[in-house]
C-alpha cells in the first residue's frame, strides 16, 4: 500500500525506505502495519467521550462504473487490502450502523473482539468490540441468528415508535436492545445518531447499504465517507453506494486522504 495524498517529503521517504527528500513521487508498495492503518483512519479528536459531538463515517466500495454490489453482495468487488481497512474501521468504532436489508443480504454476524485492537480500544475507553446497530422499521429480522443471540456486546435495533409490539418483544427476548429513534414507523437519522451518542457511542461507522446511506446523506448527518474504488467493471443495474431521493443541493466533501494498493483506491472524504 502507498499513500498518494497527502504526500510530504517525510511520508514519501518512509514509503520508499529512504531518507527525507530522496524518495520518488509515489514511494513504494508495502503492507502497512495495523498501527499505521489505525493512525491513518483515526477519528477526529473532538469525537468520543472526551468530545462533545458524535462522528459518523461511512465505509463503502464501488466499481469504476458505479456498482456498489455484484449479485447483491459487496464481497466480489472487494480485495484483501479493502478487508484490512474494513477491519481497521470496525476496530476503531464504538458502533457499526447498518440497514436491515444489508444484514439479510450480507449475512451479518456479531463484531469480533480482536486481540490486535484490544490495547487500542482499552486506551480509548471502548469495549472489546463495537456494537452492531441495525436500522429497521419493520423489525422483519431473524432473531435466531448469532447477531442477536451471541454478540460480544448486545446488538442494538434502531426503529420507530410505531414498530409492532410483538416484533419488539421478539427482539428483546433474543437479547437485542431496542432503541426508539423515530415517531412513526421509520427512523429519523439525526435522532438515531443522537440516541447512540446518549449511550456513549460517539465513534460511529455505517456500512450501508445504499438505502440507509442515502437517508443519512439526505439528513445531513454523514461526517465522512471512506470510499474504496475497485478497478472493476460490472455493467448491469447494481445499486450505487447511496440510493433514495436526491438532495436539493449536492453535499460538498473534501478529500483528506488517498491510498492505493493493487489498483484499488482507498479515499477518505470529510464534509466541508
Amino acid at each position: 500500500m502507498r499513500r498518494l495524498f497527502p504526500v510530504t517529503d517525510e511520508t514519501a521517504a518512509r514509503d520508499s525506505g529512504g531518507a527525507p527528500g530522496t524518495a520518488g513521487a509515489d514511494g513504494a508498495d508495502r503492507e502497512w502495519a495495523l498501527e499505521e492503518l489505525a493512525a491513518a483512519y483515526a477519528y477526529p479528536s473532538g469525537s468520543g467521550p472526551a468530545g462533545p459531538e458524535p462522528w459518523l463515517r461511512a465505509n463503502m466500495v464501488s466499481t469504476l462504473d458505479g456498482a456498489a454490489q455484484h449479485d447483491g453482495r459487496s464481497q466480489p468487488i472487494s480485495s484483501a487490502a479493502d478487508m484490512r481497512i474494513f477491519g481497521t474501521l470496525r476496530g476503531l468504532a464504538d458502533a457499526v450502523v447498518v440497514g436491515a436489508e444489508t444484514v439479510r443480504q450480507e449475512g451479518y454476524r456479531p463484531a469480533r473482539a480482536r486481540e490486535d485492537f484490544a490495547a487500542l480500544r482499552e486506551a480509548a475507553g471502548q469495549g472489546p468490540a463495537p456494537a452492531i446497530a441495525v436500522v429497521s422499521a419493520s423489525l422483519d429480522l431473524d432473531f435466531s441468528l448469532p447477531l442477536f443471540t451471541s454478540p460480544v456486546v448486545p446488538t442494538l435495533l434502531l426503529t420507530g415508535a410505531a414498530a409492532a409490539p410483538d416484533r419488539i418483544a421478539a427482539a428483546e427476548k433474543a437479547g437485542a436492545q431496542v432503541v426508539i429513534a423515530g415517531d412513526g414507523m421509520g427512523v429519523d437519522p439525526a435522532r438515531a445518531v443522537r440516541a447512540l451518542a446518549d449511550r456513549g457511542l460517539y465513534r460511529l461507522l455505517t456500512e450501508g447499504g445504499p438505502r440507509l446511506l442515502g437517508q443519512l446523506v439526505a439528513a445531513g448527518v454523514l461526517d465522512e465517507l471512506c470510499l474504496t474504488v475497485s478497478p472493476m467493471l460490472t455493467a448491469g443495474d447494481a445499486q450505487r453506494i447511496a440510493g433514495g431521493p436526491p438532495v436539493a443541493v449536492p453535499r460538498r466533501f473534501e478529500l483528506t486522504s488517498l491510498l492505493e494498493e493493487a489498483g484499488f483506491l482507498f479515499s477518505r472524504y470529510r464534509r466541508t
